[in-house]
């Protein structure tokens, strides 16, 4: 298992969820839900060096078939966003149904929609990285495939 601080994301339409973990990799954990209407990739360039983190996990919504939907576009364009802008390794993590399971797992702890709106996000960002490092952990290998930088790409 590689040593070093992780940042999940999970991209949605209207908000970006952030989870990161512990130094060894072991533990997810919540961080902030941003808006994407507010500049998102800085404020995830902060937290990257905040807390020193060496790489970035990002969600690839695929339907249940597989396949690619507008979702999948918007994840893909995003990391690379990041990856042009953070100057850490970005992967792209198969996320399928991470925020349905939040979704269910915060209404069976008695929250509604409406008041878990600001949350689930961040939810589906810790599921979506502890599944990651749960499968580095027992494959060895980093989870997901690689974002690379364009040479002169866009930023934030």
């Amino acid at each position: 298992m590689r040593v070093g601080v992780r940042l999940g994301i999970d991209v949605g339409q209207a908000r970006v969820g952030v989870a990161r973990c512990d130094p060894h990799g072991i533990l997810a954990t919540p961080v902030q839900t941003l808006a994407r209407r507010d500049q998102p990739v800085v404020s995830i360039r902060r937290m990257v060096d905040e807390c020193d983190a060496v790489e970035v996990i990002v969600g690839l919504p695929l339907s249940l078939s597989g396949a690619e939907t507008a979702s999948t576009r918007d994840s893909r364009e995003f990391a690379l966003l990041l990856a042009n802008a953070l100057g850490v390794s970005v992967r792209l993590v198969d996320e399928r149904l991470t925020t349905v399971s939040a979704a269910r797992g915060l209404r069976e702890a008695g929250r509604t929609a409406k008041n878990s709106r600001s949350v689930v996000d961040q939810v589906a960002a810790v599921i979506l990285l502890q599944h990651a490092l749960d499968v580095e952990a027992s494959t060895g290998k980093p989870p997901g495939v690689l974002v690379e930088p364009e040479e002169s790409g866009p930023t934030a």
